[in-house]
């Protein structure tokens, strides 16, 4: 394999993990503050992108996007209060039945509302066919706005929870929600605030990469996938550990297509979500409490 091959696969699996790392953030926005796994994360990312297209068509492509965002934020909303907030201390495996079938519903509208039709948005600067040369590899230049934006998102992210009230209410939450709710905190709107972040940065993610990976009705169902098995391999809750857990998922399929047919790239999240879960659920990073899978 020559160096520019290399390099190649290094950054299509750079950015694929940010993608995945993104996903899983959400994942672990939701996971912190309730302790829930919204296996509906996907389809925030798919209804981001899908959404992004449809008003691209009536407004300048930044409105589209923001539109798009702010409409899947309110459907993260609506998801919390209609299905999750009634709840008193659900099972783990009642939520994720509820999680799973709230994405198959949601996917089922899209498919009724935007037909099979795979979908784009244009590109940010530049086209399909121009590229950057960086060390000899060619780079698309919407992969640089999906590493700048995606790097935004974790930063922004990581200040958000460290040195905001808001933040730290949420992390109380996540701490202690007894304890927070003594503290004058109301852990129900806290719960739905985690639901609209994280539907927000799902569908950011999907508008800045629909451009390259494309965006249909069922593109959620793999993208959730992915998420959860960063989320796990990063230890659940534990955001930073997600980007890195995200750069190895990414890279590692990336270099799979070299060894093995590319139809079995998909097989290695699979693979690698199984190892975990059997050999250390709590993650390659640890992180504040292991998966119990005896609940399931």
């Amino acid at each position: 394999m020559s160096i520019e091959l290399l390099f190649q696969y290094l950054v299509a699996g750079i950015t694929y993990g940010i993608i995945y790392s993104i996903v899983a953030i959400g994942f672990n926005i939701i996971y912190n503050t309730t302790g829930i796994i919204n296996f509906a994360q996907g389809e925030f990312v798919m209804l981001g992108g899908m959404t992004a297209v449809t008003m691209n068509a009536f407004m300048p492509l930044p409105m589209a996007i923001i539109a798009a965002v702010i409409i899947t934020m309110i459907v993260g909303a609506l998801i919390e209060v209609l299905f999750i907030r009634w709840l008193e201390n659900p099972s783990v495996l009642r939520m994720i039945i509820i999680t799973i079938g709230l994405s198959i519903v949601i996917r089922e509208i899209a498919l009724h509302v935007w037909d099979e039709k795979v979908r784009a948005l244009p590109y940010f600067t530049g086209t399909a066919i121009s590229s950057i040369a960086i060390g000899g590899v060619r780079i698309s230049p919407q992969v640089l706005w999906v590493v700048g934006i995606c790097s935004v998102i974790v930063i922004a992210l990581n200040f958000f929870f460290s040195f905001t009230l808001l933040g730290r209410q949420m992390r109380a939450c996540s701490s202690n929600r007894n304890a927070a709710r003594l503290c004058g905190i109301n852990a129900r709107n806290m719960v739905t605030f985690s639901f609209v972040l994280s539907a927000g940065i799902g569908a950011l993610a999907g508008c800045i990469v629909s451009p390259i990976t494309y965006v249909q009705y069922d593109s959620g169902t793999g993208l959730a996938i992915k998420g959860f098995t960063v989320a796990v391999l990063g230890g659940l809750g534990n955001s930073m550990a997600a980007v890195a857990a995200g750069m190895i998922l990414g890279i590692l399929e990336s270099f799979s297509i070299w060894i093995m047919p590319t139809a079995y790239k998909d097989a290695i999240s699979i693979a690698l979500l199984l190892l975990i879960l059997f050999v250390r659920p709590g993650g390659l990073f640890g992180s504040k409490e292991e998966l119990n899978l005896k609940e399931f």
